[in-house]
């Protein structure tokens, strides 16, 4: 079975060009990622992938993660290349330098937490927690919650969690219940369940650091009354360091359809007497909080389906090369091909790549709008990136994700009969990647957020800002790329169309608006896609007419062709749907269904 190789060529290039690393590690506090310590990273953190995560990441499918009397025991494999990659220092690339981290740039580890995620998603998903809990802590957390708990969380000695759903209120949190008792001293007893924490209970790290929603005694009722509070595994000991076991215990792991590698642990708080757990921030303010931690991992959901769908794509060309069956098309009487031959699956093939390429493109992009965000010195450009930023995070979240499932399932396609057998591997990719769009906020929550909060709200200032740059960037596709200049133009079309209508719309007919939220969504993917790989075409245009003979160059100009013909002329269809489809969506009785 072949390993996961990270695309290092192909994240250099939209890094570079595409998403201006020179820019960024212009950056204030960025100043260290040179190019020769980037090109580094990059090429180590590839090694470790392919050669130490990726063999894991079967291992974790066929031997998941197990439970016994309240104890998690991880996949074979998983503990000890935890070890590693704590030794080698991954888990602080981007965590601030006063808390032990590296400080490096989001663009570089947007790229480096692609490769865990491809190369083993199950495995991945403990370090992004830890990231979203170090986030939330940086922002909210008191000084002493700082001291006593980033510096582990930081180096990964220590993972995090967040704790949201309970079987009474999964994606609706003004229904959670679970309660924090005052005792004295900002110290609380925290009682309730929660469940589908993502490495709730695990043997990877000697504690866990659990960051839980819950209301106080006096708290209002609805997302207004929910506090947070950071509860550990074990309590810290004066020196620091771990001591008596917390009243918090992994009373079950749930039995998924994917990521079996990934406990999902179900976590009774207070059975006897009560967890101990300390405030984070100000009293009723948790959902603000979490939410730091929700948007940070919405982002990095949205890196698992680019993950994934690289995988599944790198598996089915592959096994396209390799996989010898019929003759070529209008050659009679020929010698039987690789189906990699076949223009059904060089279709197939083709529209899994583009669409990854998009993809990424639009991710790392995404990306260095945060690090702009967060290190400009303009206070206008700042506001401008972190915009941006909030207006494509759930794109990359919803459409990637929406994306990944879809081309998973090409990738199980191309492999034929044998893709639905486990052990070709292809399989196991599509059961991954159908969570992605579910967890962190389902494609509809995505969609929900981005018409209303991002375009509604604002009376779409910030994509029509966006939509006027798509035009600017089109108006460099001539010559011998008119034909995709005018695939994007006309998508554009359709997607500002929807916009306006979107903004006319929202707040007097706001049922219509949420029927057409989800193909707005995977309009406003597919056109953002489409303008970043017209983008990419530019340059490897420029690139062969100044001599360059890289087969890269063609590549790209041919990805992005397939693109523009394939993907780019969805957008008038959906932008129907955003329009008009509600009469349709609306029209049927609840008895009829």
């Amino acid at each position: 079975m072949s390993e996961y190789r990270a695309p290092l060529k192909e994240m250099r290039f939209v890094m570079q060009e595409l998403a201006g690393l020179d820019q960024v590690v212009s950056l204030p506090g960025c100043e260290e990622a040179t190019p020769d310590v980037v090109d580094a990273i990059l090429e180590e953190a590839a090694r470790f992938a392919g050669e130490v995560l990726s063999p894991l990441n079967r291992v974790g499918d066929r031997d998941g993660a197990k439970w016994k009397d309240t104890v998690v025991t991880t996949s074979p494999g998983f503990k000890e290349a935890y070890r590693q990659f704590v030794d080698n220092g991954w888990n602080g690339l981007g965590c601030d330098p006063e808390f032990g981290g590296q400080g490096l740039p989001k663009l570089l580890s947007t790229a480096v937490s692609e490769m865990w995620k491809a190369s083993n998603h199950a495995f991945s998903l403990c370090p992004m927690l830890t990231q979203g809990a170090i986030e939330a802590l940086m922002i909210a957390g008191t000084d002493e919650q700082k001291a006593a708990y980033l510096p582990n969380l930081v180096s990964g000695e220590w993972t995090g969690t967040m704790n949201l759903t309970e079987p009474s209120a999964g994606s609706d949190l003004a229904a959670v219940r679970s309660r924090a008792e005052p005792v004295g001293d900002g110290t609380y007893r925290i009682f309730g369940q929660k469940i589908f924490i993502t490495y709730g209970e695990h043997d990877m790290t000697d504690n866990i650091v659990h960051l839980v929603l819950a209301r106080t005694p006096n708290a209002p009722e609805g997302v207004k009354g929910i506090s947070l509070f950071v509860v550990p595994k074990f309590l810290l000991k004066a020196d620091g360091t771990p001591g008596e076991r917390n009243d918090v215990y992994c009373v079950s792991i749930e039995h998924k359809l994917g990521i079996h590698g990934s406990p999902t642990a179900v976590l009774a708080f207070g059975d006897h007497g009560g967890a101990i757990g300390t405030l984070v921030g100000e009293e009723n303010r948790g959902l603000e909080y979490m939410f730091i931690m929700m948007n940070a991992a919405r982002f990095n959901v949205g890196l698992e389906g680019l993950g994934d769908a690289e995988r599944a794509y790198q598996r089915a060309v592959t096994y396209a090369k390799d996989r010898v069956q019929g003759t070529e098309v209008g050659v009679r009487g020929g010698p039987k091909v690789p189906i990699i031959k076949h223009p059904d699956v060089r279709r197939m093939l083709l529209s899994m790549r583009a669409r990854i390429e998009a993809m990424r493109a639009l991710a790392y992009v995404t990306a260095a709008a945060q690090d702009n965000a967060h290190a400009s010195q303009d206070a206008a450009a700042r506001e401008k990136a972190r915009a941006f930023a909030d207006l494509l995070i759930p794109v990359v979240k919803g459409w990637s994700t929406e994306s990944a499932i879809d081309i998973a399932s090409l990738g199980v396609q191309v492999h034929g009969g044998m893709g639905y057998i486990e052990e070709t591997g292809a399989a196991q990719h599509l059961r991954d990647a159908r969570i992605t769009a579910i967890y962190e906020g389902t494609t509809a929550i995505q969609a929900n957020d981005l018409i209303g909060r991002k375009i509604a709200r604002e009376k779409g200032a910030t994509i029509m800002a966006v939509i006027a740059d798509m035009r600017a960037a089109a108006t460099q596709l001539d010559g011998d790329l008119a034909a995709i200049g005018a695939r994007q133009n006309a998508a554009v079309d359709a997607l500002e169309r929807a916009v306006l209508w979107i903004v006319a719309n929202f707040s007097t007919d706001p049922k219509a608006a949420h029927a057409g939220a989800v193909p707005f969504l995977h309009l406003f993917g597919i056109v953002a896609g489409g303008w970043q790989m017209g983008r990419a075409a530019v340059v490897a245009r420029n690139k062969m007419v100044a001599g360059g003979n890289d087969p890269f160059w063609a590549a790209k100009l041919a990805t992005t062709r397939f693109y523009a013909d394939h993907f780019l002329t969805q957008a008038e269809g959906l932008a129907e749907s955003v329009v008009a489809g509600a009469t349709g969506a609306l029209a049927l009785a609840d008895d009829s269904f």
